[in-house]
């Protein structure tokens, strides 16, 4: 494991091929690669989603340049998030992004396997756990030549059952673990967090419009958590004439 040292404000630069780009909230930024994975809008929903309270502790597994972490900071100005990342590059530039928004005092953020989490930061030590996984199963689609993309977008050697194992270690008894995930591999997610005493509670589908079948879903879990599902209002992203609808300006901030 390795935790990242803050980055001075006169040493924090971009490197060739880099690029700062707006988190679109609260006029926080993030740095960002122009030809490797970058944050979307599932991530942008997955922070706005999370059940995250006052002080709590929240670990983002898979932080990749650190978006989630990042949001999450900007939305809950008591938390403290600890982001993790196997990618060197990567962890390295989302260091760089908590120090540009002056954030290091309470993101920190770790380069190591996620499936160590728990043996390197503490069993049952945290209050929520958030994960934006690969949606591809190995071998199920097309790979992404660049070794980045190919970790961010397929599971390779992290399947979303070692993911729920290491949320379930991190959480505390009560704690939640959130994710956001194709519609169309839902129950596969469930039944994972279900072998490892993750009960899903709220659960949330994403449709482009009223009228399209839910691309993602959203879901909440509760570590030792009760059997009944709370099904919210689906996420509807943009009206009929192509605009956003009120529900996206809330969450972007723009209402």
């Amino acid at each position: 494991m390795c935790l990242l040292d803050p980055f001075p404000m006169s040493e924090i630069a971009l490197l060739e091929g880099e690029r700062i780009d707006d988190l679109q909230y609260n006029g926080m930024k993030i740095i960002q690669k122009e030809n490797a994975f970058r944050f979307g809008t599932d991530a942008v929903l997955l922070s706005d989603f999370a059940l995250v309270r006052k002080n709590d502790r929240v670990a983002d597994l898979g932080t990749g340049t650190g978006a989630i972490a990042l949001l999450i900071a900007a939305h809950h100005e008591t938390s403290q998030i600890d982001a993790i990342e196997i990618q060197e590059d990567m962890a390295e530039m989302a260091q760089r992004s908590v120090c540009m928004n002056h954030i290091e005092n309470r993101v920190r953020v770790h380069c190591m396997d996620l499936r160590k989490a728990a043996k390197n930061l503490g069993y049952g030590k945290f209050d929520q756990v958030v994960c934006n996984p690969p949606y591809s199963k190995e071998g199920a689609a097309l790979q992404s030549i660049r070794e980045n993309q190919r970790l961010s977008r397929h599971e390779g050697d992290t399947t979303i059952g070692e993911i729920c194992s290491s949320a379930a270690a991190l959480l505390k008894t009560g704690g939640r673990f959130s994710v956001v995930f194709p519609a169309q591999r839902a129950f596969e997610m469930m039944c994972e967090m279900k072998k490892t005493n993750l009960a899903p509670k709220r659960i949330r589908c994403i449709q482009g419009t009223k009228n399209h079948a839910p691309r993602l879903i959203l879901i909440d879990s509760v570590k030792n958590g009760g059997e009944q599902l709370h099904w919210l209002p689906p996420l509807i992203l943009k009206n009929e004439d192509g605009s956003e609808t009120e529900e996206w300006f809330r969450i972007y901030g723009r209402a």
